[in-house]
């Protein structure tokens, strides 16, 4: 193999389009979302290795997260490289717990974009990481095959589903789209009413807009919108990145739920994800079947009834830098997890 250094990335342009010739890759390590980090007064690291002839052949983002018990390094949905070249795997580890320490952080949590398996365990334990106690963005989603059709995609669905789309279409509801930021407004008046009902902390007005003007300003976010008599009843944040559409963010109000509204916003998500050539619609977040005290149980249950296939990715694990201070953390959020029923 040609030899190759690791450095700071700087061109949008050629980060994206080595991050998307990857098919398992989504937002999660996209110039964007490192954009939006940045917004918000966190340090981020982007870091590509480059050939002799200066071709990207791996890269990976993270973001400095803080915290009173001391920060550390995310990298969530990285590294993207070729994992079965093991000099260049070995030259990314490498870089990445020496870009944890230049951060000065306690350690680096990472969530590769790996299906869970045996091999992919061992992978984490040979570069020293051990099972974080905390996820790190979502580690067990529902996947479904945008290569098939909707008719094939709504026979594999259950007959509650079908169910509700048929009720929706029943009850004139009107479906929108927009790119513009201030639809911001009215997602969060939305989003307070839903997470009262739903008992969840819901994100900062300030936090979705300076998410949606990342994503959206590349076209790559799309407000999904479903009114009935001029009154909103459901809206979906979407993200186009890449092989993958991603449901990235959803409310709705009892109204919605009564009209079946939200079945009516994916199908919508899925007609612009493969006018864009797009082959995996990722629902994201999952529970197990039997995690009934799941505060995710119920929309698991929901997002099932698509027909969706079941992907495990490898979960979060966590490079050690100060042990001292790390045993502060891992007490601290095993408490939180528990406590938050996830």
């Amino acid at each position: 193999m040609k030899k190759f250094a690791i450095i700071d990335a700087g061109n949008r342009e050629l980060w994206d389009a080595f991050v998307t010739s990857h098919p398992e890759a989504n937002f999660l390590q996209s110039w964007d979302f490192y954009d939006f980090h940045a917004s918000r007064g966190n340090q981020i690291t982007r870091r590509i290795a480059v050939d002799a002839d200066g071709d990207i052949i791996a890269a990976y983002a993270g973001v400095v997260e803080t915290a009173k018990r001391g920060k550390h390094l995310a990298i969530a949905g990285g590294p993207i490289l070729d994992w079965s070249n093991k000099k260049l795997v070995d030259a990314v580890f490498d870089d990445i717990k020496l870009e944890g320490k230049r951060l000065k952080c306690v350690f680096v949590r990472l969530r590769p974009q790996l299906e869970l398996s045996e091999k992919s365990l061992k992978l984490m334990r040979d570069y020293n990481f051990i099972k974080a106690p905390m996820y790190l963005s979502v580690e067990y989603a529902g996947i479904l095959d945008l290569e098939k059709s909707e008719e094939e995609i709504l026979a594999n669905a259950s007959q509650g589903f079908r169910r509700k789309l048929r009720k929706a279409a029943k009850n004139d509801i009107v479906l929108e789209t927009t790119q513009d930021p201030s639809i911001i407004e009215d997602y969060y008046a939305l989003e307070l009413k839903h997470a009262e009902r739903q008992g969840y902390v819901p994100f900062t007005k300030s936090f979705l807009e300076k998410q949606f003007k990342a994503f959206f300003k590349n076209n790559e976010a799309i407000m999904y919108i479903a009114r009935k008599d001029g009154e909103i009843l459901a809206m979906n944040f979407m993200i186009f990145y890449g092989n993958e559409a991603s449901y990235h963010y959803g409310v709705s109000s009892d109204l919605g739920t009564k009209y079946s509204a939200a079945p009516l916003l994916h199908m919508e998500a899925m007609k612009e994800a493969r006018t864009r050539g797009i082959k995996r619609y990722n629902l994201w977040g999952i529970v197990g079947k039997d995690e009934t005290t799941h505060r995710f149980y119920g929309v698991s249950e929901f997002k099932r009834s698509f027909g969706c296939e079941e992907l495990k990715y490898t979960p979060a694990h966590d490079y050690i830098l100060n042990p001292v201070k790390y045993q502060l953390t891992k007490f601290v959020e095993t408490v939180r997890k528990k406590h938050r029923h996830v």
